[in-house]
């Protein structure tokens, strides 16, 4: 069993279409097999929901977003203001080991999360953002999940791993 203490859930957010800015939600549902109610995933209006992927649910360290604004690594020429909201991820964490999870099974709240695959960067957030992004995110852009049991989530919870 991956070993951490003190995962906790920061933000969550959904778009109900591909570009549209991210709603903040203090609480949301999670269905089994199909996404976040009301994302664009669940909805099937996401950019990539034509394209076979575990991608019901998406997670974001938010120790990024810290390590962009310090500048750590200096890959880019100034510290980078990434805000929760702006990753495009669902849910923003931390105390999560995000890069270990693949392939394992883990808790958020009362739901359980299986960790599909690492996601990497693109051009697209660059455009949309207007940010060089693309390499301060290369092997830090989150993490795309299945919902294993759906239920509800909501800012503030635990996540632990499961045997």
């Amino acid at each position: 069993m991956i070993q951490w203490s003190g995962g906790r859930l920061h933000h969550i957010h959904i778009a109900p279409s591909a570009s549209y800015e991210m709603e903040e939600l203090e609480r949301a549902e999670l269905i089994a097999g199909k996404g976040i109610v009301g994302d664009r995933y669940f909805l099937g209006t996401g950019t990539y929901s034509p394209k076979p992927d575990v991608r019901e649910v998406t997670l974001f360290a938010a120790e990024v977003l810290d390590a962009l604004a310090r500048n750590d690594p200096p890959l880019q020429q100034a510290p980078l203001i990434l805000k929760p909201e702006e990753h495009r991820r669902n849910l923003t964490v931390s105390g999560v080991p995000l890069n270990d999870l693949v392939g394992k099974r883990f808790r958020v709240g009362n739901v359980v999360l299986q960790g599909g695959r690492l996601n990497f960067p693109c051009k697209y957030l660059e455009e949309l953002l207007g940010m060089p992004l693309y390499l301060p995110l290369y092997n830090r852009s989150g993490l795309n999940c299945s919902i294993v049991e759906g239920g509800w989530i909501e800012k503030g919870d635990p996540i632990e791993p499961l045997a």
